[in-house]
């Protein structure tokens, strides 16, 4: 076997020297990009005035159902909370999501791969000179390890592994959003489900009380007391309220297939949830996050705060792009004839860079493109976090107009009580 030893001229080595002495020092000065999370608002209320029974500071929390007091919702909460197939999708989204950042971490380190190669092979005179047509055609082979590494000189690996960092954080993110979201369609679910047993509880109560008063109005037609014209009019009055039952009963039936389907429940295999006003309880005190904290707390910032991170991450890789790119890369393997003979160990390293010249404009266009995506996307933060604000302060108020409202309810209620008494006595209004 005849080796050769590649002779480098020194004007050539020191040309080199001088391209990687430069490529070192550009890796020193350029800036990478670091991701740095926006500040948070100043405010410290969400509304001008004070809403009665809420108390600005901690949150509420996690398990914010539980404020209501009712172990049958805790129990249907954690049923769904477990089985819903939504958060099941989430979590798997999450989980890939976690893999793509050991995915991207893996370039960071050295790649060690098997290689094995055959050849045929006939020598020209360019390589071995005239006595080449001496050298009869020949089949080689080689087999061994192939190492190589990407020095990431300017970051560009580290800021993948950053961004997929934000493509997991979004993720996260939307889990907690579909949580919530399941928690809350379960207890509104619930509270309907509630709601409308109530309300056929109060119109199959007046559905008797009609029948009765049909009844009575009867008996007094067979006395002579009324006319028949005050039976049919009962009887209207009867049918007329009947009507009012089959919607409520087939909203219930609507209610509880829709928390089946939330639970993870075949509509078959669900046990109907009966649950009443009067078990429920509302919380004397609502604890309201501060401004502060709620960027932190709501799955929606959390996410579009994700997106920001990642947008910040093409910003570093696109710059990366702009610069030189190294990487080395070694061979040990066995090399020898097919036809037999001896094989020895042969060994190989070969460094590579690449530099871009003249790429017409594209890579300085894609840098400017990503810093304007980042710019999108932390607009898109900043309406969030306005939106957000602006849905607690509408929620807010909205539970200081409820209370007021409840509060006229039950002066005319108090105002009407009175009047039903002063009727009762006199018997203008019959009773059982």
């Amino acid at each position: 076997m005849i080796r050769f030893r590649p002779r480098i001229e020194p004007a050539l080595a020191a040309g080199a020297s001088a391209l990687l002495l430069t490529v070192l020092f550009a890796a020193g000065c350029a800036s990478s990009v670091h991701y740095v999370r926006p500040a948070g608002p100043l405010q410290t209320n969400y509304v001008g005035g004070t809403v009665q029974h809420v108390s600005l500071g901690q949150g509420p929390p996690d398990a914010w159902w539980t404020l209501l007091g009712s172990d049958e919702i805790n129990r249907v909460v954690a049923l769904a909370l477990q089985n819903n197939q939504s958060i099941a999708a989430a979590q798997a989204h999450l989980a890939a999501a976690r893999e793509h950042i050991h995915a991207a971490r893996g370039a960071l380190y050295p790649e060690v791969d098997a290689a094995a190669g055959v050849q045929r092979t006939r020598f020209g005179a360019p390589v071995l000179g005239p006595l080449a047509k001496d050298f009869p055609i020949f089949s080689a082979y080689s087999a061994g390890p192939v190492v190589s590494y990407d020095f990431d000189l300017f970051g560009a690996t580290r800021a993948r592994v950053d961004q997929a960092a934000a493509a997991a954080q979004y993720e996260s993110a939307e889990l907690g959003a579909v949580a919530l979201s399941v928690s809350g369609n379960v207890v509104i679910e619930m509270l309907e489900i509630a709601s409308l047993r109530a309300q056929i509880h109060v119109a199959q109560e007046i559905v008797a009380d009609d029948e009765h008063m049909l009844s009575l109005i009867r008996a007094a037609r067979e006395a002579g007391a009324v006319s028949g014209m005050d039976v049919l009019s009962a009887q209207s009055q009867t049918d007329h309220d009947r009507t009012f039952l089959p919607p409520l009963y087939q909203q219930l039936s609507a209610a509880q297939d829709a928390l089946a389907a939330l639970s993870g429940v075949a509509t078959a295999d669900w046990t109907p949830i009966d649950v009443e006003l009067t078990t429920l309880r509302l919380a004397d005190d609502l604890p309201v996050a501060l401004p502060s904290e709620l960027v932190h707390r709501r799955p929606d910032i959390g996410a579009a705060e994700a997106q920001l991170h990642a947008a910040s991450a093409a910003v570093g890789i696109a710059t990366a792009n702009m610069y030189p790119h190294v990487a080395v890369s070694a061979r040990l393997g066995e090399e020898g004839l097919l036809g037999g003979g001896p094989s020895e160990t042969a060994w190989s390293v070969l460094g590579g860079l690449t530099g871009p010249i003249f790429h017409g404009g594209a890579l300085t266009a894609e840098r400017r493109a990503a810093q304007d995506e980042y710019q999108s996307a932390f607009a898109a933060y900043r309406q969030t976090v306005l939106s957000a604000f602006s849905q607690v302060a509408a929620s807010l108020q909205a539970l200081g107009n409820d209370a007021d409202s409840l509060l006229t309810q039950q002066r005319a209620l108090e105002s009407a009580s009175p009047s039903l008494f002063v009727l009762r006595r006199c018997g203008l209004v019959l009773t059982a």
